[in-house]
């Protein structure tokens, strides 16, 4: 069988446009490096682990909500002031002060972020699980 010209353009065009195979998934562990800021999730975290105060969220992704309060979350609500400011990601809501580590386009869900009112100090890190940790 002889192809016309137009056939075998449409041929090709069909060979080049078909999907490439996937890959497979690489496990190769994600490499680290040392960041000061890290304490303070660790500290927020390690105190709701402590405390009970985690639950699970679901809004189009799941999450484990961990929420610290005290000297924890003032630390970290403290350590945010700089970097919420660079990034346009302090709101003030009456006597609440709300200060985020992305600026909220939303609402607060998945976002990590600290509060204070008056001299009482709050925060709420995410932390995506998927579906694993339903309730």
């Amino acid at each position: 069988m002889r192809l016309t010209p137009c056939l075998a353009a449409l041929t090709l065009t069909a060979c080049a446009t078909a999907p490439a195979p996937s890959a497979p998934p690489d496990f190769t562990p994600i490499p680290t490096t040392s960041s000061a800021n890290a304490r303070f999730y660790a500290d927020c975290i390690a105190q709701a682990a402590r405390t009970g105060r985690y639950g699970h969220a679901y809004d189009e992704v799941h999450v484990v909500v961990f929420t610290c309060d005290g000297e924890p979350a003032r630390a970290f609500f403290e350590a945010l002031g700089p970097w919420a400011a660079s990034q346009d990601s302090e709101v003030v809501l009456g006597d609440r002060v709300i200060r985020s580590t992305t600026r909220i386009e939303r609402d607060l869900f998945a976002a990590d972020w600290c509060e204070r009112r008056g001299d009482v100090h709050a925060c709420s890190i995410s932390l995506r699980t998927g579906e694993f940790a339903l309730p």
